[in-house]
């Protein structure tokens, strides 16, 4: 049994969910995000809560229950507060602009890296870091995991592109042979 699809999902005053056309619509202050309906799913919506059900017991609606609990929950989140993601980048000579909604990266390489920006994301760089803002949790979290394909932190000088806060498991150079 589901312990997250369970969960009934708190709508704050300024947020709406209708169901329309095999669609979730969830519109909020910050914009409006669509889901497509799964199957085996019900909604029981009112104004102050959303409740996801499961109309059977197959293995498949199951793991649909919480998916869909979760992709909800997440859309309220968003079109109410936002989402935010944080990137560093590290090494000398290593930096990044704006033109337009194209962010360029030198980051070592005999060129520069282009990246255009999808619409629903908005980017902002201050010094070394890119802050990465959008209503959508997967769409910033794919931007962000491609940005920093762009070029993973090393393991020796740590050098690259990284999340905030993460930690790099540092490796030893080469050491002095031993007689």
């Amino acid at each position: 049994m589901s312990r997250i699809g369970q969960q009934p999902i708190t709508i704050p005053d300024n947020v709406q969910i209708k169901l329309a056309d095999q669609q979730v619509v969830v519109s909020g202050p910050k914009g409006q995000l669509n889901q497509t309906c799964l199957d085996q799913i019900d909604y029981d919506i009112n104004q102050s809560q959303c409740l996801v059900i499961r109309k059977n017991d197959s293995s498949k609606a199951k793991a649909q229950h919480g998916l869909m609990r979760s992709l909800i929950a997440n859309m309220v989140e968003g079109v109410s507060q936002g989402f935010n993601k944080e990137l560093e980048i590290i090494g000398i000579g290593y930096k990044a602009r704006l033109e337009g909604q194209t962010l360029i990266l030198n980051i070592g390489f005999s060129h520069e890296v282009k990246y255009q920006i999808p619409d629903n994301v908005q980017i902002t760089i201050e010094g070394n870091n890119i802050k990465l803002h959008s209503i959508d949790k997967q769409l910033i979290g794919q931007v962000a995991a491609t940005i920093r394909n762009f070029k993973k932190p090393e393991p020796y000088k740590g050098k690259g592109i990284r999340y905030r806060g993460e930690k790099i498991r540092r490796k030893a150079g080469k050491g002095a042979k031993e007689n």
